[in-house]
């Protein structure tokens, strides 16, 4: 059965932009060890607001909401000019697959290096297109008495043995 020539675009265009997704997922994750490479210390939120989003991410601060800021806590929404939410505008691909697959791994990768007790995540229920910014919380994980991890989870604590 002969296909049109744009189904047949189509179905060789996915394999395409999966190469092109993770091309673009090795040139940020080049750029994020070469970023955490150097020996940073990270002692509060603050320090890593101004690391990991204007240092690693450089972000503009007038890009950059911060919503809530705490010893234990950042909560950003970020409206810069994204390259992710543009190279998927241009692939026509979902951003919450493209920024799973390309933002996110690396931004674990750095804020780990930045103090291994930090955790990152996104709000994809919050992300650009579908929303005004896309929002990203970073907590820390404290550790307690003998083998008990203190979790804190959006404003709770939870102890796990």
């Amino acid at each position: 059965m002969l296909m049109h020539s744009e189904e047949r675009i189509k179905s060789k265009a996915k394999p395409l932009v999966v190469t092109i997704l993770y091309l673009a997922f090795i040139v940020f994750l080049i750029q994020g060890v070469i970023w955490s490479s150097g020996k940073r210390r990270f002692r509060s939120m603050g320090q890593v607001l101004e690391g990991f989003y204007y240092g690693f991410l450089r972000l503009k601060k007038e890009d950059l909401q911060v919503e809530r800021i705490s010893e234990t806590e950042l909560v950003t929404i970020s409206r810069n000019p994204c390259p992710i939410l543009r190279l998927s505008k241009i692939l026509k691909v979902d951003t919450r697959y493209s920024c799973k697959l390309i933002s996110e791994p690396v931004c674990r990768y750095v804020i780990k290096r930045m103090d291994p007790r930090l955790e990152f995540e996104r709000d994809y229920s919050q992300i650009r297109p579908y929303a005004d910014g896309c929002k990203e919380r970073i907590f820390l994980i404290q550790r307690q008495v003998a083998g008990t991890l203190k979790l804190s989870v959006h404003g709770i604590d939870l102890y796990v043995s």
